[in-house]
């Protein structure tokens, strides 16, 4: 099980950019794949980027390929999404999530599939 802090979300222009961080704490962060997912007001929540445990496979939504990268460090157990050429489409509340198991190595794309959600953050887009 991992606890997940989310941080690095604010208010910015169009076309600003951001990196989300998200922290763990608990055993084998490196060991599983991580996801980050969004949800805007009266929206269902969408997988936004993923990657693999080692970090060599990535996942993008189409809606954001090109402008946002998803990396992550293992020794500092932290998954990070820099966000680029931000819209106001992409305001919404941030999430990091873990695959719920470690044979995952291709980062899914279901928000059924990640468990140990933090608590999001904030991104907003104003134009």
């Amino acid at each position: 099980q991992l606890q997940l802090v989310e941080s690095g979300g604010g208010l910015v222009q169009v076309g600003d950019s951001l990196r989300l961080s998200c922290a763990a704490s608990g055993r084998s962060f490196s060991s599983y794949a991580l996801g980050w997912f969004r949800q805007a007001p009266g929206k269902e929540r969408e997988f936004v980027a993923g990657v693999s445990y080692s970090g060599a496979t990535t996942k993008y939504a189409d809606s954001v390929k090109g402008r946002f990268t998803i990396s992550r460090d293992n020794a500092k157990n932290t998954v990070y999404l820099q966000m680029n050429s931000l819209k106001p489409e992409d305001t919404a509340v941030y999430y990091c999530a873990r695959a719920y198991s470690t044979v995952v190595v291709t980062p899914p794309t279901q928000d059924n599939l990640y468990e140990d959600w933090g608590q999001g953050t904030q991104v907003t887009v104003s134009s």
